[in-house]
């Protein structure tokens, strides 16, 4: 089977519910899509707005207050939102890098203590967070275990590296970025998996390719962070339940026999994506959505990711909250029904902000100028609305 492109691109957008918003429950919906990025509070409900059908806030708060779906450190080192029955594994199969990453930073030293004897103090945080802790009162433990001066740089790593969730705290957006509660998970093994011999990283290929599919190994390594000595061993051991597909450029990809790929003129809707939507992310080669012209301006040197217009399912443009409406900068001419359509996106979009946050990633609004745009308009007003 060859694949071109754009055919690529459906098959992707396909998996991830941005063909058509899915008739789903908000943990059936997480738990399809792999794992929604989630450093921005807002990021998961904006996620699914794109993707749900009738999405309503108050089931992800819902899903959050359960645990149904948990907030955690895990792919590339960073918060991530993931159906409650792959936390585990997905914590298990990123063991290697998110000790890496934090045991071996220069931010660790003052910590003064060994891998081994960090893993000590882990499990002494791990008992202490049987129920509900504010960071603060984490910190306040770790400085009676150690002193005042090993605790912040202690919590530094195990604050990504111990299997700890995010605990709901409050509106708009379930998280607070300021006041962070913790609470332990299930625990996951004490020290590194043996690279090519981790059943939860196998376990992290299927879910990443039945997601983001078809893909490279070096797609899933971008995504996850994991290295050879972990990738390689599982494609070998995944490889005999997977059909290869001929890609753009010669390349050859990876899939699963039986997820979508369908034709590549398959209607792509607009769609309003938030800052660091996961389909943006997910790949080492992006220009399945993202064209190569565009990819330093959606995603920054810093790594900010931005909000983006997706048009016939790629990117095309940028949009913006601000508290009187929403407003898009495309890169190309588009057609009226075209403008139409993401109009009646940005309503809706619009109203589910409207009770949460109406100028939601305002923080980030300075890239705005620095965009490249042939047009910008205002997609929906919210002097409009009110009137309504």
């Amino acid at each position: 089977m060859r694949l071109d492109r754009t055919g690529l691109g459906r098959a992707t957008l396909a998996r991830q519910l941005l063909l058509e918003r899915a008739d789903a429950s908000v943990p059936d919906a997480v738990r399809r899509v792999g794992a929604l990025q989630a450093q921005e509070p807002a990021g998961p409900y904006l996620a699914l707005w794109n993707r749900v059908a009738g999405f309503r806030p108050d089931d992800l708060d819902a899903a959050f207050a359960s645990g149904t779906v948990v907030r955690a450190t895990l792919m590339r080192v960073t918060l991530h939102a993931v159906h409650q029955d792959d936390w585990a594994a997905f914590h298990h199969a990123m063991t290697h890098p998110l000790r890496g990453s934090r045991l071996n930073d220069r931010r660790f030293a003052p910590a003064r203590l060994t891998p081994a004897e960090a893993d000590e103090v882990r499990d002494a945080v791990l008992a202490f967070a049987d129920r509900p802790r504010t960071q603060d009162e984490i910190v306040t433990e770790l400085s009676r275990l150690l002193d005042d001066e090993r605790a912040p740089a202690t919590w530094f790593a195990l604050r990504t590296l111990a299997p700890l969730h995010h605990v709901p705290s409050g509106a708009p957006w379930s998280f607070s970025p300021r006041e962070r509660v913790y609470r332990a998970g299930a625990r996951t093994a004490a020290n590194e998996p043996p690279a090519g011999d981790d059943p939860a990283v196998v376990h992290l290929l299927r879910r990443y390719l039945a997601a983001f599919g078809p893909a490279t190994e070096a797609d899933f390594a971008r995504f996850t962070m994991l290295r050879k000595p972990w990738t390689g061993p599982a494609v070998e051991t995944l490889r005999p339940e997977l059909v290869e597909i001929d890609g753009p450029d010669g390349v050859t990809l990876l899939d699963l026999p039986d997820a979508p790929r369908p034709a590549a003129d398959t209607p792509a809707p607009p769609r309003l994506l938030g800052m660091w939507d996961s389909l943006l992310l997910a790949h080492a080669d992006r220009t399945r959505v993202v064209p190569e012209a565009l990819r330093g301006h959606v995603v920054r040197r810093n790594g900010d990711t931005l909000a983006t217009v997706l048009v016939d399912g790629r990117v095309t443009g940028f949009w913006r909250a601000t508290d009187d409406g929403i407003d898009a900068a495309v890169v190309e001419p588009l057609p009226d029904r075209v403008w139409s359509a993401l109009a009646a996106e940005a309503a809706s979009l619009q109203q589910l902000l409207a009770d949460r946050e109406p100028a939601v990633f305002r923080r980030y609004r300075r890239w705005w100028d620095e965009l490249p745009a042939v047009e910008v308009r205002r997609l929906a007003d919210a002097r409009d609305a009110a009137a309504r």
